[in-house]
């Protein structure tokens, strides 16, 4: 069986808030660490059926980009659904949300 690994390093500063975040993946096309301004895991807690998650972000990261970063993930995980669960209707009410939020940071810039 195959194995892959994914390993996030993180620099924090004197108050523990993410300077630099590096990640590597085994799968990656491009070997060696990259750099990143913010991630979100989410990980399926079985036996506690409910979601853990792991949100981090850079102290450079720009307002504009995090609410990007955000409108993408949320727009990502529509697709997922859609393909793990086949509910389309559920996948456009996400994307519609998506719709949304878009046209709201377009009016606040």
């Amino acid at each position: 069986m195959k194995k892959s690994a994914i390993r996030f390093e993180i620099e924090l500063d004197e108050n523990n808030v993410p300077d630099t975040i590096r990640w590597d993946a085994s799968d990656k096309p491009d070997p060696g660490l990259s750099t990143t301004k913010a991630i979100s895991v989410a990980l399926w807690d079985d036996t506690q059926k409910n979601t853990l998650r792991i949100d981090l972000w850079t102290k450079d990261m720009p307002v504009d980009e995090m609410k990007r970063f955000y409108i993408d993930s949320i727009g990502g995980l529509a697709q997922s659904l859609l393909q793990s669960t086949g509910d389309e209707a559920m996948a456009a009410e996400i994307n519609a949300v998506c719709e949304r939020l878009v046209r709201m940071v377009k009016a606040s810039s």
